[in-house]
């Protein structure tokens, strides 16, 4: 019989490395939100979104997946991948995106 542990990292944290793997690899119109425990509860699966400071998150893009026992990105969807995905959003988007602009 196995026993589960509670994770050392918690949410908050796992949160703050996967924004900080964001800003090194994405930049600063990709945010990390939400943190949810995988079923093993093994790694925090943190969704990406890309969000703008004026219309706010315009949908996801991605995940990071980080250590539960250690503050650590142990994987992520593909950075060229978020940055597409991000491409298409904005495109989808672009009206009420660039409207505040205007």
């Amino acid at each position: 019989m196995s026993t589960k542990t509670a994770p050392t990292v918690t949410a908050l944290e796992a949160q703050g490395a996967a924004n900080l793997f964001l800003s090194d690899h994405l930049g600063d119109r990709f945010l990390a939100v939400r943190p949810q425990l995988d079923e093993g509860g093994d790694v925090w699966r943190v969704p990406v979104v890309l969000t703008y400071a004026v219309v706010g998150p315009v949908g996801e893009v991605g995940a990071v997946i980080v250590s539960t026992s250690a503050e650590e990105v142990v994987s992520h969807t593909p950075v060229e991948e978020m940055r597409e995905r991000a491409r298409d959003l904005y495109e989808q988007h672009r009206e009420q995106i660039e409207a505040p602009l205007s």
